[in-house]
């Protein structure tokens, strides 16, 4: 239900994984708060179900014979994994025997199911990743725990799912729906690193969870006030046959599970169907099953013409010769090529534990080749073998890449995270005023790894207000000047990991008052420290230091809000929304270079 996008109803979230506890929800154009708490028994996942359900139901009852289209995108089995304690229960000590035995496990029932050929052999462990049976008893009860979580995550995203199907079903329309079901995020993640994490806005600014750390809150895994990850070695795992996962140019990174059912249609309840396609291919399949031709002209501009290929011929004839036949991939530097059957492709220095680290270059990547129709786990590697065969998938990727503007490509995910993007507002310094919310992070002022000054002008009448006046960010990290406990008060949030506070030692007059927090940065690179002061009315009331700051991102849901705090706290000092109850007249946030 994408509003704005042609849709009729959105509800939803818009950003890179978000906190199935806190979201930062929107409904069509306008900023909602959840409708419970967690400790009222909310989570996302089912709250969108609810509305999708209601959204089918409201065009059958008012709308009976127009056709609809419904684009349902959970996300609680993405980092970061959350999903209620009873769900996780379900799965206690089920792979306490390691990453290794689930791998031949997952294998054997994939083979069983005939989800692979028979003959299908597993790709060798990244050598990055230990043997499950060389990890400490606490690795390996970290890892056991998220895989708990993690497939705890998974069965509760497929039993919404399924409460929308049945939805459907009881509308008497199931028989003649198209239902395409993709499970997958570009392939399993390898945010966790070597034993899991708690933030993965850590994994994102690149500072390393210890292990100790990470164990202490084994038992909050996947609940509220978390947003950690599994460790890479069970994305491994759950990427059987093959290696490696997200970010990876591999055949683990590139492939999902999909299911297509239309019972009208799709006679063979069950069959399989082995001809390769892409994500491009489902919107041409979607139009061509519904009978509308492609847009060539939306909103009086002139559309590109979709790259896909309709499926739709395999509904039909599950031996149908491929119509796709070459695809190429690329991602942070990682390349790859299919082609009628062979797969080439290079990591670009990713080992299995993250994304392609950059600083190899291009023209010094090791490809690897395979020949996926006789070794579909790509087990072995025909690149020494046949040398004439990877360069002719090399030059096909090079010309695929030059038709499809896959040039210049970036492989620093730093650089590509931190890119400094178009904002709503020209310069280094901005005005905002009450009722702004929900503002991303990257719209608003960057105040990272330079000098910066937040002042806010406010009324005390009666010489008790108290609340939020500023804030970016949240539980993950970020920054909030406020008025706590009657007292001007700066918190800096350090990845969860550390917290930073400079108050006032006197409370905020009463009348007119304007709250400066300067910062001024130690430099010498990206990260580092400064020194905090905190000023009413022209006067220095506290002065403090800040000794680690975060480099790229506070936060992936968590926005800039004025007046008030909608999602996450910075600090459990306070809790949202934390209202200012004076008046808040502006809050102006300066950026003042390293």
């Amino acid at each position: 239900m994408a509003g704005g996008l042609g849709a009729e109803y959105f509800y939803g979230f818009h950003g890179p994984g978000v906190s199935q506890w806190y979201p930062p929800l929107w409904e069509n154009t306008t900023p909602v708060r959840a409708p419970r708490t967690p400790e009222e028994g909310y989570h996302l996942e089912a709250d969108m179900a609810d509305k999708t359900i209601a959204f089918i139901q409201r065009q059958k009852s008012i709308h009976p014979n127009k056709p609809w289209i419904v684009y349902y995108a959970p996300s609680a089995h993405k980092p970061p994994v959350g999903v209620p304690r009873e769900w996780i229960t379900k799965y206690r000590g089920r792979f306490d025997d390691g990453y290794d035995q689930l791998r031949d496990r997952i294998l054997a029932r994939q083979q069983q199911l005939g989800i692979v050929p028979a003959d299908t052999k597993l790709q060798p462990r990244p050598a990055a990743l230990p043997a499950w049976e060389e990890l400490s008893d606490t690795d390996k009860q970290v890892g056991a725990r998220w895989m708990e979580v993690f497939c705890a995550a998974v069965e509760y995203t497929d039993y919404q799912i399924g409460r929308i199907v049945d939805a459907i079903e009881a509308t008497g329309e199931l028989d003649n729906t198209l239902v395409i079901y993709i499970a997958g995020d570009n392939g399993p993640t390898p945010e966790g690193g070597l034993h899991g994490i708690m933030n993965k806005l850590s994994y994102w600014n690149g500072v390393p969870e210890s292990l100790e750390d990470v164990a202490e809150r084994i038992d909050d895994f996947g609940l509220p006030g978390t947003h950690g990850c599994y460790p890479a070695a069970w994305a491994y795992a759950t990427s059987t046959p093959f290696t490696y996962g997200k970010e990876v140019t591999s055949g683990g990174g590139c492939t999902n599970a999909a299911v297509v059912c239309w019972p009208a249609r799709i006679t063979d309840q069950g069959g399989l169907r082995r001809q390769f396609h892409h994500l491009i291919d489902l919107a041409p399949t979607i139009l061509e099953s519904a009978g509308v031709p492609e847009p060539e002209r939306v909103n009086g501009i002139d559309q590109q013409p979709m790259h896909g290929i309709p499926m739709g011929y395999t509904f039909d004839d599950p031996t149908a010769t491929d119509r796709r036949t070459t695809q190429y991939f690329e991602l942070l530097g990682g390349r790859a090529i299919y082609h009628d059957g062979w797969w080439a492709g290079t990591r670009h220095g990713a080992d299995g534990l993250s994304a392609a680290q950059g600083g190899v270059p291009y023209d010094q990547d090791i490809w690897e080749l395979y020949d996926t129709t006789n070794d579909f786990g790509h087990a072995s590697d025909l690149a020494a073998e046949h040398p004439e065969k990877l360069k002719e998938l090399q030059a096909l990727f090079d010309r695929e890449a030059r038709t499809y503007d896959v040039y210049p490509m970036i492989d620093d995910l730093g650089a590509l995270l931190g890119a400094d993007r178009p904002k709503l507002v020209a310069g280094n310094i901005a005005s905002y005023g009450p009722g702004t919310v929900r503002l991303p992070e990257d719209v608003v002022i960057n105040i990272k790894n330079q000098s910066f000054s937040l002042l806010a002008e406010v009324d005390n009448p009666d010489g008790y207000a108290e609340g939020m006046l500023v804030t970016l960010g949240g539980e993950t990290g970020g920054y909030a000047l406020l008025v706590l406990e009657g007292k001007a008060t700066f918190i800096y949030n350090f990845l969860g990991l550390e917290r930073s506070t400079i108050t006032s030692s006197e409370p905020l007059p009463q009348g007119s008052c304007s709250i400066r927090f300067d910062f001024a940065y130690d430099g010498g690179g990206m990260g580092k420290g400064g020194t905090g002061t905190l000023s009413v009315n022209d006067t220095k009331v506290a002065e403090g230091r800040i000794e680690r700051t975060v480099p790229i991102i506070f936060s992936t849901d968590d926005t800039f809000d004025v007046g008030e705090d909608w999602d996450t706290p910075v600090s459990p000092t306070y809790q949202p929304p934390f209202r200012f109850t004076g008046t808040l007249k502006n809050v102006t946030v300066q950026a003042m270079g390293p």
